[in-house]
């Protein structure tokens, strides 16, 4: 069985005029500890993110690469280099994506935050360092936007009501 789990009000979505930064929240009924392991477990990962996620290691500094499907209108090359910035167990985790071909300018932060919430988990994703001055970077951000809000944390619930 398939879960919606809409937004709710606390975190604002990104508001128009700032166009650098994706803002996502929303609330699984899941605790913490269980949301945490779907975003730092290589097997559980796998399940909602690219392939390439299974090589994550919750270690600062660890480097690996995802792939997905070339998006030339947004000059995204369909691979990504993704470095683990910074965590705090079951609280936050901070992740550098970047194009892997240097002709594309993509450098992003991803940040995963943590509220526990009654029983369940609050999520915030601030996906961030998108250049408004260049039409392709605001295509993404509009496409990755849209992909955030309905595919993957989609896939992330449905991940969550399969771990026990």
């Amino acid at each position: 069985m398939s879960t919606e789990f809409p937004e709710t009000p606390g975190f604002p979505e990104t508001p128009d005029d700032d166009l650098t930064v994706i803002r996502v929240d929303r609330f699984f009924p899941h605790p913490p500890a269980k949301v945490w392991r779907a975003l730092t477990e290589p097997g559980l990962l796998v399940q909602w993110q690219m392939p390439g996620a299974e090589d994550f290691r919750l270690e600062v500094g660890h480097r690996y690469r995802m792939t997905s499907v070339p998006r030339p209108n947004t000059n995204f090359s369909g691979v990504v280099d993704v470095q683990v910035l910074g965590y705090d167990v079951e609280r936050m985790l901070s992740l550098r994506w970047a194009d892997a071909d240097p002709e594309h300018p993509a450098d992003w932060t991803i940040t995963w935050t943590l509220e526990q919430e009654g029983r369940g988990t609050r999520l915030f994703l601030v996906h961030e360092g998108f250049d408004p001055d260049d039409p392709a970077q605001l295509m993404a951000r509009r496409i990755m936007g849209g992909g955030w809000r309905s595919h993957v944390l989609r896939a992330l619930g449905q991940t969550l009501e399969r771990v026990g």
